[in-house]
C-alpha cells in the first residue's frame, strides 16, 4: 500500500491529500496517467488495496468486503499521521472510497464508475475467462506483444485500449492474473451491496459513470447517496484514466473541491 507520485500542489488550499484508490484486478499504476495532473494542485497519494500490486492480503479471517478493505486503508493512513482526506477511487476502488466517507475519514469521495450500486447481489461469477489466463500465464506477456490481441485484451476496461501503453497494458493484464487477493475481493463484491441509506451528509459525493463503460452501468438514483452529484464522462471506458487523463484528472480535482453534497446531473 505505498504511495505513488506524491506532490505538494501549491493550490492545496489546506486541504491536505488526495487518495487514489484502483479497482479490483489492478494495481495503483492505474493512475500513473492522472498523478502529474493531479499533483500541480494537489497532495496525491495512490495505493494499492490489500491484496493487489504490492501489498499484502488482509488476513485469512477477514472477509474483504469494501468495508473492509477501508478499514485496511484507513488504519495505514493513519499510521502515517494521516486522519483526514479526498479520497478518487475506481470501480470496487470507488465503493471503498464510499466506505472510507461512511467511517468519517473521507472528506469528499469522488467514485469513476462505482461498483457496488446495484439493485442486488451479483451472486457467484460464472466465468472462466481468469482460470484459463492463469494456466495460459507463461503465455501471456508474449501473447500481448501482438497489438490486436492486446487490444482485445484490454478493451474490456478501456474504451481506447490503443491509447495505453504496452507496458502499462501487459501490467494491467498481469496484474489481474497474479493477484492474490482477487478471488476473495471479487466474491465478497458479487455478495454485498452499498447501502446508501443513512450514508453521512457532510461527505461530498461525485459518482461519474463512463460512458463507455462495459462493466457496470449507471446507478439508478435511489442507489446513490442522498445528494450525491451525478455525471456522465463521455467517451471513456470502466477504467478511463488512459482514455482521457485530462477529464479524469478534472473531475477529480472539481469533485474534491466540492463543499458539500447537493443533487445534480449533467455531462462533462
Amino acid at each position: 500500500m505505498s504511495e505513488r507520485g506524491d506532490g505538494a500542489g501549491a493550490a492545496d488550499g489546506g486541504r491536505g491529500p488526495l487518495i487514489l484508490v484502483h479497482g479490483l484486478g489492478a494495481s495503483k499504476s492505474v493512475w500513473d496517467p492522472v498523478v502529474p495532473l493531479l499533483a500541480r494542485e494537489r497532495e496525491v497519494i495512490a495505493l494499492d488495496l490489500p491484496g493487489f500490486g504490492a501489498a499484502p492480503s488482509l488476513p485469512a479471517e477477514v472477509e474483504p468486503t469494501a468495508g473492509a478493505l477501508a478499514g485496511a486503508l484507513r488504519e495505514q493512513l493513519a499510521g502515517r499521521g494521516i486522519d483526514t482526506f479526498d479520497v478518487a477511487g475506481n470501480s470496487l476502488g470507488a465503493w471503498v472510497g464510499l466506505e472510507l466517507g461512511r467511517l468519517g475519514a473521507a472528506r469528499s469521495v469522488t467514485c469513476l464508475s462505482p461498483a457496488g450500486l446495484w439493485r442486488r447481489p451479483l451472486g457467484p461469477a460464472k466465468g472462466t475467462t481468469r482460470i484459463w489466463a492463469r494456466r495460459l500465464r507463461p503465455l501471456v506477456p508474449l501473447a500481448l506483444r501482438i497489438p490486436p490481441l492486446r487490444r482485445r485484451a484490454l478493451r474490456t476496461f478501456a474504451a481506447h485500449p490503443e491509447n495505453i501503453p504496452p507496458a502499462a497494458g501487459r501490467e494491467l493484464v498481469l496484474g489481474w492474473i497474479d493477484a492474490d487477493g482477487y478471488d476473495g475481493a471479487n466474491k465478497a463484491m458479487r455478495e454485498h451491496i452499498f447501502e446508501p441509506q443513512g450514508y453521512p451528509p457532510e461527505v461530498a459525493v461525485t459518482i461519474a459513470w463512463a460512458e463507455h463503460d462495459r462493466l457496470v452501468g449507471p446507478p439508478r438514483e435511489e442507489r446513490r447517496p442522498a445528494g450525491a452529484r451525478f455525471l456522465v464522462l463521455p467517451g471513456v471506458g470502466h477504467t478511463p484514466m488512459w482514455d482521457d487523463p485530462e477529464l479524469v484528472a478534472r473531475t477529480i480535482l472539481e469533485g474534491s473541491a466540492v463543499p458539500s453534497t447537493r443533487p445534480q446531473s449533467f455531462r462533462a
